[in-house]
């Protein structure tokens, strides 16, 4: 047990990190998040409001229907990452992170009018089921999962325990994220790891699966000096958003998307079996510094397993050949290499019919 953002939580179960991480890649796993931030925005312009703080589109957003984004500072920083759902014509459903959620919730009470409500939910729990087995086991316990699609929304018994189902997840795999009142999650839990497909795991298993699927840490990848096109996040910026660039941070992302960022997260290879870990240099074939590592590990899911690594690297280097990385002060080889490292296998109508 660790302390992450002032809660305790597992790096690891008994079976360790690795099985936990082979287990969501080959079957399901069950991780408690219920540290991560639920929050309720009221109000008939809740959609419309939220589009002045993020880039993406919000209004196009259907009810039952969920959206990654990120909050915007004025100078094009990423306050926070988060999934933003559609309720209804007037009523959004957030989860922030667990260290950014009071940063969240002042800056969303500030920014937004009188006429949108923040609702922060203090009294639900929040956990993921990740993996190709995860439908099958809610399919088991009443959960007609073929009727919700990828990054839906949807209200479920689940073993007879109401939760607010969204399809997704951080793992790369399909999966569900379940909402839950705290005073049921404990049976709820039960209920799902009774299930003989289901293992329990950790924090470490959570980071190195994460990272396969190429996808940001905050505070470690993204922070609030850090903007979506540097973070390779052009995609969640909407195509109608990009006609007036009307959100906190436009006029930055604007000028980046047009002629280019100065640094640019990449994924990174490094030659033998050692990792490259967060705080790394990259040094370029001049021997000047070329950027630095945010996330790295070793990628059990990759083939042959072998490490990997995310980091920024000098715009100017992005088509670079030669860098290295210094691993404990031993320059190490490296190459660039595509995000994500693993394939992701998101749920999809096409999938599901194969």
């Amino acid at each position: 047990m660790v302390d992450f953002a002032g809660y305790a939580l597992p790096v690891q179960y008994g079976a360790g990190v690795m099985a936990e991480h082979l287990h969501c890649r080959s079957r399901a796993v069950l991780f408690d998040v219920s540290h991560m931030g639920q929050a309720l925005l009221h109000g008939t312009d809740a959609a419309a409001e939220l589009e002045k703080l993020v880039p993406s589109d919000i209004l196009g957003l259907k009810d039952g229907r969920q959206r990654y984004s990120v909050l915007l500072n004025e100078a094009g920083g990423i306050i926070d990452d988060l999934m933003i759902a559609r309720l209804s014509a007037d009523r959004m459903f957030l989860v922030v992170n667990a260290a950014r959620k009071a940063v969240d919730y002042r800056h969303l009470e500030t920014a937004l009018p009188g006429s949108v409500r923040l609702e922060p939910m203090f009294d639900r729990a929040l956990l993921a089921l990740q993996g190709p087995g995860a439908a099958a086991v809610l399919d088991r316990l009443g959960v007609a999962t073929s009727e919700i699609p990828f990054m839906g929304l949807a209200e479920a018994l689940v073993g007879g325990i109401p939760v607010q189902l969204t399809r997704g997840g951080y793992t790369g795999e399909d999966g569900f994220e379940l909402s839950v009142a705290s005073d049921r999650a404990e049976t709820l839990a039960e209920t799902l790891i009774a299930d003989p497909e289901v293992l329990l795991a950790g924090l470490g298993a959570r980071d190195s699966l994460r990272l396969e699927a190429g996808l940001c840490l905050y505070g470690n990848d993204i922070d609030e000096v850090t903007t979506p096109v540097e973070a390779s996040l052009n995609w969640v910026i909407g195509k109608r958003r990009r006609e007036d660039f009307a959100f906190e941070g436009g006029v930055v992302v604007r000028d980046q998307l047009a002629h280019g960022a100065p640094r640019l997260r990449v994924g990174l290879r490094p030659e033998g079996r050692a990792p490259a870990r967060a705080g790394t240099t990259i040094v370029a074939a001049d021997g000047t510094e070329a950027g630095i590592v945010t996330s790295g590990t070793f990628g059990p899911s990759v083939e042959g397993g072998a490490p990997v690594s995310m980091g920024y690297l000098r715009r100017d280097l992005i088509e670079a050949g030669d860098i290295s990385l210094l691993v404990r002060n031993r320059a190490i080889a490296a190459r660039r290499a595509s995000l994500p490292f693993v394939k992701h296998r998101y749920f999809s109508a096409k999938s599901a019919k194969a």
